[in-house]
């Protein structure tokens, strides 16, 4: 496999065409049509409200459903498909000529309970899951041929425990790592031309990167047909630095393969990866001036180092449209209002958007 050159971060950035001055009539998708697509997660509802439809069109050119793709969402039963919402945000990405990321083929923690048990309540045997799994991502894959052009094929397979490679959930306890493998071939099977990605959180730890290079490397050698890299990148003010994110970039993208940010929110608040009840100390939601600097300073050196990856870095997608709505309103701490994304709840630029799309230093 011919490897791609990652060229220097300084020397891209210099020689990088510049944009125009932000303006109303353009949105992300025009100030980095040179670079990459940009897309966001929706739900199919998000789509019909006037005013998200609106500015999705407006700043994005990818799509990538938010939950309407997993596992127990579209297969809910052995013998039941629930595609209303997913057929629904694939229409709008056909209408409107968006591409489409399909999100996500195996992942253990909406995998619904009856993939794992027999008709007496039993595990299955291995030969069995893998039966149904096949049968799961070719179903899915064929459904939406031709409309999906990239696949988060198996989503976060890699343990958080420094001292444990790959996370023992029931595909891992039944198959073995066997299951990962199969995945890409199935999917590959199903649709030879799309993109299959494997994608994972917390990518810029030095452990946890290690293995997902370690992964990833084991399945080229193998032969296995996966051709990209999804990093999630749910980010904070204090994490990561920027030589943290560069070692990231570097680390992975020795590999060779394209790597895309698949899901990129940055918290106003420190990380935690643990959820946890609302304390006292949490009381103060406020956007302040300080965390609002805090999150324009690591948005602004993340998209630095995202224009200077040049050719390897194919697709960059924030998970959510605005913080009108985010995930991170009940994670980690529960009932707590973040803050993550470049639009604010009234769906208005915040400031941060200038330092992103205006490429300011």
């Amino acid at each position: 496999m011919k490897k791609i050159v990652v060229i220097s971060l300084l020397w891209l950035t210099a020689c990088a065409p510049k944009p125009t001055a932000v303006t109303e009539d353009k949105g992300l998708k025009d100030y980095y049509r040179s670079y990459f697509p940009v897309g966001v997660a929706v739900s199919s509802a998000a789509l019909e409200r006037a005013d998200e439809r609106a500015l999705i069109l407006r700043e994005f050119n990818s799509l990538t459903p938010e939950n309407a793709m997993k596992m127990g969402p579209i297969h809910p039963a052995p013998d039941r498909y629930y595609w209303t919402e997913a057929d629904k945000i694939a229409a709008f990405a056909r209408e409107h000529h968006l591409k489409l990321r399909g999100h996500t083929l195996c992942w253990h923690n909406q995998a619904p309970d009856w993939f794992f048990i027999d008709e007496k309540g039993k595990t299955v045997s291995k030969e069995v899951l893998l039966a149904r799994l096949k049968e799961h991502i070719t179903t899915v894959v064929n459904r939406y041929k031709g409309t999906i052009y990239a696949w988060d094929v198996v989503n976060e397979a890699i343990s958080d425990k420094p001292d444990e490679y790959l996370r023992p959930s029931l595909f891992y306890q039944i198959c073995g790592e066997e299951y990962i493998e199969k995945a890409f071939e199935y999917a590959h099977a199903a649709d030879p031309k799309a993109l299959l990605f494997y994608n994972d959180y917390n990518e810029i730890s030095p452990v946890k990167r290690k293995k997902i290079h370690r992964l990833v490397k084991g399945l080229l050698d193998k032969g296995i047909p996966i051709h990209g890299i999804g990093l999630q990148a749910h980010w904070a003010v204090n994490e990561p630095d920027n030589t943290q994110l560069q070692q990231t970039l570097q680390e992975l993208g020795s590999l060779g393969l394209p790597l895309q940010i698949t899901e990129l929110d940055v918290s106003v608040y420190p990380k935690e990866h643990n959820a946890r009840d609302r304390k006292q100390e949490d009381n103060d939601t406020r956007f302040s001036t300080e965390r609002e600097q805090k999150q324009r300073d690591l948005y602004t050196q993340a998209f630095r180092q995202f224009r200077g990856m040049g050719k390897q870095l194919t697709s960059v997608t924030f998970w959510n449209i605005s913080d009108r709505h985010s995930w991170l309103d009940d994670f980690p701490v529960k009932n707590r209002k973040d803050y993550p994304l470049l639009f604010d709840t009234t769906l208005k630029r915040k400031a941060v958007y200038g330092e992103v799309a205006g490429f300011r230093k």
